[in-house]
């Protein structure tokens, strides 16, 4: 279970943003910095799950407080449908669509958010990304291995920012500094234009 500590009340946020995990939030902190928007005076603070199971629990200690934040969130496809019986469970609605749970302040993202990322860069970006931070050689090793050879690039680009113990927790920034402001994936650009809303 994600804690609910004194810590939510001190910095005054009026808002919840619930995200999977670490590369999430580092992506909404790297984008609200190039957007100008300085998240805790906005009131906004960025929840890490550390699991998109987590999300129950996290939603019943927080109704059971007198004063509840108000509620956005950023999930992979594949954790829609955890995310979506959550809130339902929390009294947030009953049979969630996508844009229901949008209305709410929840977007889902392609695959997961690094695919997002890789699209909106493209695969050379990203690879003028991977080779001043010393990852260019490893992922041209990963592109040689027999089970990944033959996939297409941007399937080799997310498996390989999904492995190596926290490489996509440090590449969540550096490809979100890297996007044109234009081109960034619409689940990561909401979440924050949302959460950052008065």
């Amino acid at each position: 279970m994600v804690a609910l500590d004194s810590r939510f009340d001190e910095a005054g946020a009026r808002v919840a943003v619930v995200v999977e995990g670490l590369s999430d939030r580092n992506a909404i902190e790297a984008l609200a910095e190039r957007r100008g928007i300085d998240l805790p005076t906005a009131g906004v603070r960025v929840v890490p799950l550390g699991g998109a199971h987590r999300i129950g629990g996290f939603l019943d200690e927080l109704g059971q407080r007198s004063e509840r934040p108000r509620l956005g969130g950023l999930c992979d496809a594949g954790e829609e449908p955890v995310f979506r019986r959550a809130l339902e469970r929390a009294g947030l609605g009953s049979g969630l669509t996508r844009v229901d749970m949008e209305q709410l302040g929840f977007f889902v993202c392609v695959e997961d958010l690094e695919d997002e990322l890789i699209r909106a860069l493209g695969v050379a970006g990203v690879e003028d990304i991977l080779a001043p931070n010393g990852d260019l050689r490893r992922f041209r090793m990963l592109q040689q291995m027999p089970a990944w050879r033959d996939r297409p690039t941007g399937q080799q680009l997310r498996r390989f920012m999904g492995s190596g113990g926290r490489r996509k927790i440090r590449y969540a920034r550096l490809l979100v500094e890297a996007l044109d402001l234009d081109r960034v994936p619409r689940p990561l650009d909401q979440v924050v234009a949302r959460a950052a809303a008065q």
